[in-house]
């Protein structure tokens, strides 16, 4: 089984223009997502996916592999999928060019759904966290996940969800951005026209859920910190900085 990763990094951001070349700890945040994946082992080829030649003469400069798939794509997963009709691949990781703290446990553990999924029946695998505070809950950076009694996904919103009409019942989990895919279910996304709730909501993974393709979730208690605004940026600095300072 070959598997590959495949980072998409766009420029643009709504809410923080730049942010994949923003320095963290004197490197921009890019390289620690791309150098984060490499350094784990797990795959046969890694590869940055971009439209801006500032990203990709970046990654360049680091000896990292970066493709420039031509055309307009409206979320990572388009832009990805058109690199994937280049590469020979079973399994394709999507890890979001902003997760510089990508987990290689998390990752083993999106390898192992499809190594254990003998009927070929899972489309996608992702992850997710419980969360414990309630700022956490109510922030719509932080997308919620509710799923099923075998951990499939049901719904993602940026709401929290499920409502609290009995409260201290439901346990909420936030979504990591990676996703797992088989190569064929990510050329198919690639064919789907996005639907309304994923407009609305401004979340791709919506897609696959609308059209029925099976999204397996695992739950991990290692947190993500996506870079989304100049906040974020300063927590991933601290928790770097923590982590160097009381190394494991």
């Amino acid at each position: 089984m070959k598997i590959i990763a495949l980072i998409p990094a766009r420029y643009a951001s709504v809410r923080f223009p730049g942010k994949l070349l923003k320095n963290l700890d004197g490197i921009p945040v890019i390289l620690h997502t791309y150098r984060a994946v490499s350094r784990t082992g797990l795959f046969d080829d890694v590869y940055v996916i971009t439209d801006d030649s500032r990203i990709a003469e970046t990654v360049e400069k680091d000896r990292g592999k970066v493709l420039m798939p031509e055309g307009d794509f409206s979320t990572g997963s388009d832009r990805i999928a058109a690199a994937a009709r280049q590469i020979d691949a079973d399994i394709i990781i999507n890890v979001q060019g902003d997760e510089p703290f990508t987990s290689k446990k998390i990752l083993e553990a999106l390898i192992d759904v499809f190594r254990r999924d003998n009927e070929q029946k899972i489309d996608v695998a992702s992850a997710v966290f419980p969360l414990d505070h309630q700022e956490q809950i109510d922030n719509p950076n932080n997308v919620k996940v509710v799923m099923d009694e075998n951990s499939f996904a049901m719904y993602f919103s940026r709401h929290p969800i499920p409502y609290p009409a009995q409260p201290d019942i439901a346990t909420y989990y936030q979504h990591i951005g990676i996703y797992a895919f088989r190569r064929d279910a990510l050329l198919r996304f690639a064919t789907l026209p996005p639907c309304a709730i994923e407009k609305s909501e401004k979340l791709e993974n919506l897609r696959f859920l609308y059209y029925g393709m099976k999204v397996k979730m695992i739950v991990t208690r290692e947190q993500s910190i996506g870079i989304d605004t100049p906040e974020d940026l300063r927590e991933a600095e601290k928790r770097l900085k923590n982590s160097q300072e009381n190394p494991d």
